[in-house]
């Protein structure tokens, strides 16, 4: 029982440390909070900004989780689940190595359509998809993927627990993203940021291989 409790914790520090590490990375959009901010003049417009941007990115990972969610009522699949969803995960960190350029439909959304904006870029950079094997891996370190509970009740206790995940990812998210459209707008300025940020694209697909990879492993042990 201790074990399962380590392991919760763990994987809740990695929902929070995803989210901080997705907040920081500029493309997720928080260098258009310190533009409405600018151009707004006041800190009111960034804070306003970050509403619909944490909105957006809030939907992508429900978007991503509720499937697995429901896929998870069929108990005696689980293993199965999440080996082919570590696989997923791995394929789609090594894609986005190989072909890192930005899908262009983000091109045809209006930098003021926020919440869409994010919503997109999260799907396109598999943010969501790299909460899916620390989801699963959660679901059944707390116990919620065995038998004895009735599907019914199951999908319930899953679909709750996708819910909390993606607030708890998309508050750390939001916090780090925030924070960072703050320093900027009020201490550093855009010349420092077009200057000084390094592209985190690489990084990025590497942590999703990484991620699935880790989930592999500790799928392979069932």
């Amino acid at each position: 029982m201790a074990g399962q409790d380590a392991t919760a914790v763990w994987l809740w520090a990695a929902i929070v440390a995803s989210g901080l590490y997705h907040g920081i990375n500029p493309g997720m959009g928080w260098p258009l909070a310190v533009a409405a901010g600018m151009m707004g003049k006041s800190a009111r417009a960034l804070l306003a900004a970050l509403v619909p941007l944490s909105a957006g990115h809030l939907l992508a990972m429900l978007v991503m989780l509720l499937p697995f969610a429901m896929l998870l009522a069929l108990v005696q699949w689980a293993p199965q689940i999440q080996f082919a969803a570590s696989l997923l995960v791995i394929a789609y960190g090594a894609l986005r190595l190989v072909y890192p350029r930005h899908p262009r439909v983000l091109a045809r959304i209006k930098p003021a359509q926020l919440a869409l904006w994010s919503f997109v870029v999260a799907i396109a950079h598999g943010a969501g998809l790299m909460l899916v094997p620390i989801y699963l891996g959660l679901c059944e370190s707390t116990g919620l993927d065995r038998g004895h509970e009735a599907a019914a009740m199951l999908v319930g206790a899953n679909l709750g627990m996708a819910l909390i995940v993606s607030v708890v990812h998309s508050v750390a998210m939001i916090a780090a993203g925030g924070g960072a459209a703050w320093l900027v707008y009020r201490y550093l300025g855009l010349q420092y940021l077009s200057r000084s940020w390094f592209n985190l694209d690489t990084i990025w697909a590497l942590s999703l291989i990484l991620v699935g990879a880790i989930a592999l492993a500790l799928a392979g042990r069932h």
